[in-house]
């Protein structure tokens, strides 16, 4: 199948993730003949940023990808479980940022670091996984290949963006309203984001974990390709406006020492290791903020059990665990030769 210059739909324009996801388009280069943002009619019309000049964004119809090659979705569950079905019915591959097709089996979810020959079986559609998911499969995927995981103990520290706009507008107005001595009422969270961590991202479930925890459980192994890993998480939203954090501990079945461990990441696709203790360097949501790779620090032995490493993860949520992994799937889908341009 040809695979020149494709024509790209980005659906969702508009979001956060949207406009990263043309930024991401733009500084990669990507090979597209033609780029088309789309939203709903309320924001038709609007202009948004790209390759130095502005786009108009089109109002996204049933038979919006009529002509399109591959279209990245970044507008939530209830409009890819609508449109991303007719994208793939007009000869459209389609790659969705929401959670709306990541645990259907017929679709592959996929890092292109950790499981690029999922695309080979995509129907039309591929699912990108949840943030959290992408940054730590990311880190763990060389260390299962050399040691096979057996068991993964997650606790996440999540910016607000990964709630989107108003949750970053959310924790501005509180910073402000408690250093200016005001109250201050929680809108997007239950409650007090500023200055405090919630134990709570998404709705919690009947077995007292969370969505977004069991997200992290069930993605891993799919995506990872591997029942038999056991995976057990806490997310936690806190005070920071870009950058996931996670503490992670593995249990192996083979032996790795620390020092393998930094030497096998730091030859690893789409890892940067900040591992220096003695100078007090480590990956920190600050620095890691508009980055491309996922970083890793603070490498060191579980010294209770005989197979087992602990590790803390930091990457850009908006970025690699969104926008960046959406266009990297799409570049991966033209090099396999998995998109039809007529």
């Amino acid at each position: 199948m040809s695979t020149k210059n494709p024509r790209v739909a980005v659906v969702g324009a508009t979001g956060a993730v949207g406009r990263e996801m043309l930024k991401v388009l733009e500084q990669r280069v990507f090979p597209a003949s033609e780029v088309v943002p789309f939203a709903s009619a309320r924001s038709a019309g609007m202009k948004v940023p790209y390759a130095g000049d502005e786009l108009s964004v089109v109002e996204l119809k049933e038979d919006s990808f009529e002509g399109f090659d591959i279209a990245l979705f970044s507008a939530g569950g209830g409009t890819s479980k609508k449109f991303a079905p007719l994208a793939a019915k007009q000869g459209c591959v389609v790659v969705d940022n929401s959670s709306a097709w990541r645990m259907d089996p017929n679709i592959p979810l996929v890092v292109p670091e950790v499981n690029p020959h999922d695309l080979d079986w995509h129907n039309g559609i591929i699912a990108n996984p949840n943030c959290s998911t992408i940054q730590m499969v990311v880190a763990l995927k060389p260390i299962h290949d050399e040691a096979r995981i057996k068991r993964i103990i997650v606790s996440t520290y999540q910016a607000v963006s990964g709630s989107g706009q108003k949750a970053i507008n959310e924790l501005e107005t509180q910073v402000s309203r408690l250093f200016n001595g005001k109250n201050v009422v929680p809108d997007v969270y239950p409650h007090q984001i500023a200055f405090n961590c919630l134990p709570h991202i998404d709705d919690f479930l009947d077995n007292g974990y969370t969505k977004e925890e069991m997200k992290m459980v069930n993605e891993t192994t799919k995506i990872m390709g591997d029942d038999n890993i056991k995976v057990t998480a806490t997310t936690v939203r806190v005070p920071v406006f870009f950058g996931h954090s996670e503490a992670l501990n593995i249990e192996t079945e083979e032996k790795m020492s620390p020092e393998e461990c930094r030497t096998l990441l730091a030859e690893s696709p789409g890892v940067t290791i900040i591992d220096y203790p003695e100078k007090k360097a480590y990956p920190m949501a600050i620095d890691c903020a508009g980055e491309d790779d996922v970083f890793v620090g603070r490498i060191r032995e579980d010294m209770t059990i005989p197979n087992g490493l602990n590790m803390w993860v930091v990457s850009d949520n908006i970025r690699k665990g969104a926008a960046l992994n959406t266009v990297q799937i799409a570049e991966t889908l033209i090099e396999r030769e998995l998109v039809r341009v007529d």
